[in-house]
Formats: structure tokens, C-alpha cells, sequence
């Protein structure tokens, strides 16, 4: 079967299995979804979640998360993965987007810009925040377009580069997502059962399948 094929019957799944696509990160605007795409680094969205509305009812704005002292963010984050680096990331963040004049914008160059930002970060808040197309890859989505064959996996560039090109544009964004949900729930990295998963059993290769069963 061909990438474009499979890419196709892969879609039709997906959309079956979650027809709505929720954002996992709670936020009430682009601000604060990108701060709490910041914390998720290494972190589950659960934790993310328990973590940000306490440091959102001190700064839920640029100007307010610059008014505080790095210690003090690192004291309401502390719970989260790499929290001392990330307290300051989220400081000079908030210092940049005050200076360029205290909102986030759709631009890629600004957002990539920014402290503690990097391209998939930039993806989701693109993506989610202003609806503009974009195809974040994740662990999660890294790992499942190299099981299924739809990138070869050789790095996170090239697998986005491939999905983009195998997916319609107008499907990006509800994608991403929706192939998050469906690692989580149907296709763990270990102990998984590729011929039982509904995507797995016919889209990754015999190859695949023995390499990742006989661990």
C-alpha cells in the first residue's frame, strides 16, 4: 500500500475515533496556551494542568508573568519537569512579548523568537491559538508515523515534512491531535501489540511488527 493510501485510510480512522478534538492544555487565549505548551516539555498534560491555574491567578498576562521574580514562578511551576530553566524561559518570554507590545502574534519568526519557543511549540499556538495550518510533531506523533510508514523517523523535521505532504493542508490541525489521542489510547511506545492495534496491524511492515514484538 502506498504512503498516500495508507495516509487516507489512517484519516478515515482517526476521524471516526475522535470526530472532536479537544485541546489538552487548558488556556483561555493564546498567552496562556503557550505557556502551558512551555511547561508541557517532558511533562504530561495532566501535571501541566494542575499546575497552571494557580501560576495563571498570578499571571495570566505578559505583563503580569514579567512583574514576578524568577523564584517565584519557579515556586508555582516546581512540580513541573525542568521547572528552574522553564521559570526563567517563561520570564524572558513574557519580558519579549511585553517589549514587542504585549500580545501574541501570529508570526512564525516572533514566536520562534521567544524564549524557551521552539518550532513545535510555535506549531501548536499556529495551529490551535489562530487556526492557521500547522502539523506539530510530538513523541507521540514521531513514533507513530515511523510505525505505521509514514516517515522514515530519521528526525522530527523530516517526519513533519512527510505528514504535510501526505495529509491535506485543511486537516493539519485536527490531525495532530487526533493522532495524539490515538497513541495514548490505542498505540503505547512499549508493550504494544501491533497486530491488535487498529491502525498498526495493517500499516506497519512485517519488518516493523517483528522488530518491535520481540523486544
Amino acid at each position: 500500500m502506498r504512503r498516500a493510501q495508507k495516509a487516507e485510510e489512517i484519516g478515515r480512522i482517526l476521524e471516526h475515533l475522535y470526530p472532536e478534538q479537544p485541546i489538552p492544555l487548558d488556556h483561555t487565549d493564546p498567552y496562556t496556551l503557550l505557556v502551558a505548551v512551555m511547561l508541557s516539555a517532558q511533562t504530561t498534560d495532566k501535571k501541566v494542568n494542575e499546575v497552571t491555574p494557580d501560576l495563571f491567578e498570578k499571571a495570566d498576562t505578559p505583563e503580569k508573568m514579567a512583574e514576578l521574580e524568577v523564584e517565584e514562578i519557579h515556586d508555582l511551576i516546581r512540580q513541573i519537569g525542568l521547572a528552574p530553566t522553564k521559570a526563567k524561559n517563561l520570564k524572558r518570554m513574557a519580558q519579549q512579548i511585553v517589549e514587542d507590545g504585549a500580545s501574541v502574534r501570529p508570526d512564525w519568526e516572533f514566536l520562534e523568537s521567544l524564549a524557551g519557543v521552539g518550532h513545535k511549540t510555535a506549531s501548536v499556538v499556529m495551529a490551535q491559538a489562530f487556526g492557521i495550518p500547522a502539523f506539530p510533531v510530538d513523541t507521540h506523533i514521531h513514533r507513530l508515523a515511523a510505525r505505521w510508514g509514514l516517515s522514515n523517523g530519521s528526525s522530527v523535521v523530516k517526519t513533519e515534512r512527510d505528514l504535510k505532504s501526505i495529509f491535506p493542508e485543511d486537516t493539519w490541525n485536527r490531525r495532530h491531535l487526533q493522532i495524539i489521542y490515538f497513541g495514548r489510547e490505542h498505540c503505547p511506545a512499549l508493550r504494544h501489540d501491533l497486530e491488535q492495534c487498529p491502525i498498526c496491524s495493517w500499516a506497519a511492515t512485517k519488518k516493523r511488527k517483528r522488530e518491535e514484538m520481540s523486544r
